[in-house]
């Protein structure tokens, strides 16, 4: 007689009772394997409340939901990583994390965590507003003192390292005027190539070259009368017929006979002396300066590049209190509002 193992002795019924008790405990054991190896998965550690300390987090560029989720629990921000993956799955915000500097406080539920990370209260940031008309100088002023960069460090900016356009001299005209977010590690040349990359948004959008041929200009010059436009107008809708008054000149072969140049010229915003030996001297000079006196923002541009229609010669903004200019193609007018700008000012 051949071995058997001693359940194949039991009876029928009893063998079955054994077999499913049997069944039963390896069933439970695997369940109890497997619930250990998914809690960590299914019921990830959290933390309770806002949170404590206060910390800086980074979220990187291109970071997604679970980069972002190993940084938060690198910092001690979140218990784990599956707490906050989870939260921003189930609540469908993975894709609305932007990268940044943000503040959030240590030990806080992953679901404070990403409430706090979407505020935009929470970013950190230093917002720099450049108004139009500024020039270099006066920009990189304004922009050292609302963005904690070192002056000297934006003066020393190589235009080359911000791509300025290939028509440019330099970064006269080009730093485009609007509102900046300045992260805290950025640097000067960084918030410089923004400026000099919006600039360049808004130049395609206008099709700044294009339009520049159709009013027989370069680049380089259509971005000099809008320069010349902002720092001259007072209110926008004197904007198209200045530039009028720039090519009608131009045409004519007569000087612009610009303050604004020849001040310039000076370093200064008014005249002090009438005449200078610099080319941005449109008095005794004829054409358009050799480049842009200041920077232009997006309604010179296109004053520049969609100028008004009129056979105008002369302007002059006879209340400037007001922001009232006129217009003319008669020399004795502007003589007469020459005189009436001179008695508003009491300087007759």
């Amino acid at each position: 007689m051949t071995g058997c193992s001693p359940c194949s002795t039991l009876p029928a019924r009893r063998r079955s009772r054994a077999l499913a008790l049997g069944l039963t405990a390896s069933v439970l054991a695997l369940g109890a394997g497997g619930h250990a190896v998914l809690k960590p998965r299914l019921y990830p550690d959290d933390f309770d409340g806002g949170g404590g300390d206060p910390v800086t987090v980074r979220i990187a560029p291109g970071a997604t939901a679970a980069d972002v989720a190993s940084t938060l629990a690198g910092a001690g921000v979140v218990a784990s990583v599956g707490s906050f993956v989870n939260v921003a799955e189930q609540r469908s915000m993975a894709s609305w994390l932007r990268p940044g500097h943000y503040r959030l406080r240590r030990g806080m539920a992953a679901a404070a965590a990403l409430d706090l990370l979407l505020a935009p209260g929470s970013r950190v940031v230093r917002r720099v507003t450049v108004p139009e008309g500024l020039r270099v100088e006066e920009t990189l002023r304004r922009v050292a003192a609302q963005s904690g960069l070192p002056l000297n460090e934006l003066r020393a900016v190589d235009p080359a390292l911000v791509e300025t356009p290939a028509y440019a001299a330099g970064l006269e005209g080009f730093l485009f005027p609007a509102t900046y977010e300045v992260e805290p590690a950025a640097r000067g040349v960084d918030v410089l190539a923004a400026m000099v990359e919006r600039f360049g948004v808004t130049a395609r959008q206008l099709r700044l070259r294009q339009r520049a041929a159709r009013v027989h200009l370069t680049p380089l010059e259509a971005v000099t009368v809008a320069s010349i436009v902002q720092v001259e107008a007072c209110a926008v809708p004197d904007y198209p017929k200045i530039a009028r008054v720039i090519y009608n000149r131009l045409r004519r072969g007569l000087p612009l006979r610009l303050g604004s140049t020849l001040a310039y010229a000076q370093d200064g915003r008014t005249v002090s002396v009438t005449r200078s030996d610099s080319p941005y001297d449109t008095f005794t000079r004829k054409g358009l300066p050799p480049g842009p006196i200041a920077n232009p923002g997006e309604k010179a541009l296109m004053a520049a590049l969609y100028p008004a229609r009129g056979d105008w010669r002369w302007f002059v903004t006879t209340d400037p209190l007001h922001r009232i200019t006129k217009f003319t193609n008669k020399e004795s007018e502007f003589v007469r509002y020459r005189k009436e700008l001179n008695e508003n000012l009491g300087t007759n």
